[in-house]
């Protein structure tokens, strides 16, 4: 709306004191306020009302009228319930300044010009965008011309002031107006999202982060539900489903703006089904590369079926890769309702294992990812590098590239910045563990980087928490045995050698078990234990001596090394 319309309006009771040819500025906003420095709550645009409380003498007029011009506001409206007549100061200071000055009857409360100004802006600014919205949902369902969900939110920005993003269940940002938001808050917004969608909550959700509100608005994931909305479990798609987070907070929004951001969301799913429908190549890729592998196919028809899969996976390279096999399994407690976890883990893999620099719309991931009832599988090619001094045709300078084991997944590295949200969305009964191979160069390695993988899942599965991974590098240590031990036969072993010194430290405060783990992590060492641990040789002797005592076993013996290692990596 313009300023004019306001003097249109007999019920505002404002009449003009100066400011005429000001009359077309747009109105954006209302602000009430009596501070003698109120810029920090201005953003431009705004009609300004005041009781006049901040002024004390004439000289206040000026640096007042100064900060609203300086701030870009439309116009200011002065109340005379409590001084009478504007002053003169105030009338003339508006002037040199050309803002445009009000006088509000005493029998006017700011209250209904408020309402008046918020009802006419919010209802122009929905308006207008719904009808922008509807041409872009006609464009964006016919074909890519509408320019995908970047568009739409910079008609949120442009047209109704609010900054918007799309995001990951992981915090990645998928497309945004403006700056980009930090990753560590796309990551808490997620998390935040995730945890509220567990508790059933509908959208949107509110979330502060570093004082900044927004509002969180589910993007969802229709295609992987399998039930009607009413008989949905949430479990099924939530963490999968895509999300909008506008900086601002919606508690107070009308109806017909809320209504608006849902239609936002339903065009921002129209492209998320886009994008998965073009990852649908790789998938089914992946899949028979799987189903061949498992059947014990001959290496000479897998990799038949590698050199099919290797120009979609990898467009543009000419060199043969690498590949690496990663397995992720999402489970959820026990409840009397069955969830095929396979689905959800290859909706994640395929998040995690996106390349983070490139998440504009034209975005190539070269990720190909199966899955089963129970797991996801994914085959991930790696550029294959030519050894270091190779004259061959793919040789290459050492300054040009990593060497392939430089370039391999690596299993915390994957989780590292997604597992606090994720583990947000697992809640308490939900458990996502992952396991990565070594790098393979060839059909024949497929098979048995399969199994690597899997082994490794289940190493991972045997750590607490709920988001948990391990590599191939694992499954050469001690620590491949232990997640295989029944859990009866853990207890017992440890207690048989652990127990007696857990008892007698409680009683004595002795820390038997802090100097067996140093004695034991010295290798036996008495002078680096003894230093490790800010003791003299003989009080080490002493301890050490009462572990012997107290256990049976005597720690000069391998065996017996090596039984209290394995004790206190099971405890």
């Amino acid at each position: 709306m313009r300023l004019r319309a306001l003097l249109d309006t007999e019920a505002m009771g404002l009449r003009l004191l100066g400011g005429e040819d000001e009359l077309d500025r747009p109105v954006r906003g209302v602000m009430t306020t009596d501070l003698r420095d109120p810029s920090r709550y201005l953003s431009g645009g705004e009609l300004v009302l005041t009781g006049l409380a901040w002024r004390r003498d004439d000289s206040d007029s000026e640096p007042f009228v100064r900060i609203l011009a300086n701030a870009g506001v439309a116009g200011l409206a002065a109340g005379e319930a409590e001084l009478g007549a504007v002053p003169d100061d105030l009338v003339e200071a508006c002037l040199r300044h050309r803002l445009p000055l009000f006088a509000v009857d005493e029998t006017v409360a700011f209250a209904t010009i408020t309402e008046h100004v918020v009802r006419q802006v919010s209802g122009e600014r929905a308006g207008d965008l719904a009808a922008v919205v509807d041409r872009h949902r006609r464009l964006m369902t016919s074909g890519p011309a509408g320019g995908g969900p970047d568009v739409v939110l910079d008609l949120l920005t442009s047209d109704l002031d609010l900054h918007a993003w799309v995001l990951s269940p992981t915090g990645r940002q998928i497309a945004g107006a403006g700056e980009p938001l930090p990753p560590q808050v796309g990551a808490e917004l997620a998390g935040r999202h995730l945890a509220a969608t567990r508790t059933g909550r509908p959208g949107p959700h509110r979330a502060e982060v570093d004082g900044t509100a927004y509002s969180l608005f589910p993007v969802r994931d229709t295609a992987r539900s399998t039930l009607p909305a009413p008989s949905r479990d949430v479990r099924e798609t939530v963490l999968s489903d895509w999300l909008l987070a506008v900086a601002a907070d919606a508690g107070e929004w009308p109806a017909a703006r809320l209504d608006l951001l849902q239609g936002v969301t339903q065009l921002i799913a129209v492209e998320r089904d886009r994008r998965d429908a073009a990852r649908s190549v790789r998938r089914r890729l992946a899949q028979e590369v799987l189903e061949l592998v498992q059947a014990g196919a001959a290496p000479a028809e897998i990799a038949a079926r590698l050199r099919v899969a290797a120009p979609v996976l990898l467009p543009g390279l000419g060199t043969a890769p690498h590949w690496q096999v990663v397995v992720a399994r999402v489970e959820w407690a026990a409840d009397g309702t069955h969830l095929s976890g396979g689905r959800a883990a290859q909706a994640l893999l395929e998040e995690i294992l996106v390349d983070p620099a490139v998440t504009g719309p034209d975005s190539v991931d070269r990720i190909a990812v199966a899955h089963t009832d129970d797991e996801a599988i994914a085959l991930v090619p790696l550029t294959a590098l030519a050894p270091r001094g190779s004259d061959g045709p793919h040789a290459r300078e050492e300054s040009d590239a990593p060497e392939p084991r430089e370039a391999a997944l690596h299993a915390d590295a994957l989780l590292s910045a997604v597992r606090a949200p994720l583990s947000a969305g697992l809640a308490d009964d939900g458990r996502l563990t992952l396991g990565v191979s070594a790098a393979v160069h060839s059909a024949e390695g497929l098979r048995g980087a399969l199994e690597e993988a899997r082994h490794a899942r289940r190493v991972a599965a045997a750590r607490p928490g709920p988001v948990c991974a391990a590599g191939h590098h694992e499954l050469a240590s001690h620590v491949l045995l232990l997640p295989f031990v029944p859990d009866d036969v853990r207890r017992a072993f440890t207690a048989r050698l652990l127990d007696p010194l857990r008892d007698y430290d409680r009683r004595h405060r002795a820390e038997l078990i802090e100097t067996l783990e140093a004695f034991l992590d010295c290798d036996g060492s008495w002078t680096r234990c003894a230093a490790r641990l800010h003791l003299h040789v003989n009080t080490l002797r002493y301890r050490v001596g009462r572990i012997e005592q107290l256990t049976g076993r005597d720690l000069s013996r391998l065996e017996d090394k090596l039984d209290f290692f394995l004790a206190l990596r099971m405890s």
